[in-house]
């Protein structure tokens, strides 16, 4: 891992030259100035594979905010997307679209089904943070050449760098016909990916972190259609027990690394949001939020209790789709709902749920 680095810090001593920048945009929350750069999968992904590999997700998905297709994996809003309205700004663009991006607010990297590894495998963690390298150096060259679109270097230091990934590699971990043990052996490789991920970022100056952890995995109605159980295989809500332990481990190492780090960087400020907590709340207090069913999807094929068909998808002629005068929370069997992604966007914003416990925007006063 190290001389891997220190090969690649070399790379960017090409890729990032000596440029005097023009004054050009920073982050400033007040006036919807802030940036982010967001990496991941499809969890926070706003149209990068639709703009990369043409993929379209047509109605019903979108139908509760952006009535068409629009490259999210969701009825409406990502949480993403309710944290750049908390910060008065405009939704991310992906890194890949071509066709009038807004890059004034960030840029989103993350794609659907990324993972971390394979490391060298589109769209994977690495190559997401390969990407933000080239739209950096070319950002700062526009910025010099007087264009007011782009960052200048102190707004890509000011700005925040999110990360939630790591649900893929996890799952894939699982369903590979691996025990539990030899499941959860996997996970440090997945925090390595990370942990390099994050200081190829500070060496390039990124400082302001905020770090995902990945959700109750076992909760999920695709896992629970598809996994072989028992009673004694499930816990009190219904979810799967041995996943969602497996999610709690990825977690407990994955907010280890975040401590290591801000040990390490001294300068920087690195954010752990337990998003697990957040989610596992949604299952286990569904009626109090209002929800239908919490482990049976809106938008499948099949019908009770899981309303999920691996060979039926959300978008398929023959799925099922909930009332839109009633709340879910899943979506498709994996991805959350407009309505459950609103709830969870304010738990991330209290700050009661981080550590340390600072407010979402804590960076635009950086």
């Amino acid at each position: 891992m190290g001389s891997g680095r220190g090969r690649f810090v070399s790379l960017m001593a090409l890729l990032l030259p000596a440029i005097c920048v023009a004054p050009a945009a920073e982050a400033s929350c007040s006036d919807g100035g802030a940036a982010i750069f967001n990496f991941g999968d499809s969890n926070s992904d706003t149209g990068g594979l639709s703009a990369g590999l043409g993929y379209i997700f047509p109605l019903p998905h979108g139908r509760a905010f952006f009535n068409r297709s629009n490259g999210r994996v969701c009825d409406g809003r990502l949480t993403l997307d309710f944290l750049c309205e908390r910060l008065k700004m405009s939704y991310l663009s992906p890194y890949l679209e071509s066709l009038d991006p807004d890059f004034r607010n960030g840029a989103n990297f993350a794609v659907i089904g990324s993972a971390t590894q394979p490391r060298n495998q589109p769209f994977s963690l690495f190559i997401q943070v390969l990407q933000f390298f080239r739209f950096r150096s070319r950002s700062l060259e526009l910025s010099a050449q007087g264009s007011k679109k782009f960052l200048n270097e102190e707004g890509f230091k000011k700005a925040l760098y999110m990360i939630d990934i790591g649900q893929n590699d996890l799952s894939g971990a699982f369903g590979s016909n691996s025990n539990y043990d030899q499941a959860i052996s996997k996970i440090p490789s997945i925090i390595a990916e990370i942990k390099n991920a994050i200081e190829l970022l500070h060496d390039t100056g990124s400082r302001n972190f905020w770090i995902h952890s990945t959700g109750p995995l076992g909760c999920l109605p695709e896992k629970l259609s598809l996994t072989p159980k028992n009673s004694s295989s499930l816990d009190a809500y219904g979810c799967l027990s041995s996943l969602n332990n497996g999610a709690k481990e990825f977690n407990s190492q994955l907010n280890g690394l975040c401590e290591e780090l801000r040990s390490e960087f001294k300068d920087s400020t690195i954010v752990y949001t337990d998003i697990y907590s957040i989610k596992y709340d949604l299952i286990a207090n569904s009626a109090k939020y209002g929800f239908q069913s919490p482990v049976m999807a809106c938008c499948g094929h099949g019908g009770p209790p899981y309303n999920f068909d691996a060979n039926i998808g959300c978008g398929n002629p023959a799925c099922q789709v909930c009332s839109e005068n009633t709340k879910y929370i899943s979506w498709d069997g994996v991805h959350y709902t407009e309505a459950a992604n609103t709830i969870v966007a304010s738990k991330i914003l209290s700050a009661q749920y981080s550590n340390p416990k600072l407010k979402f925007d804590f960076f635009c006063s950086s």
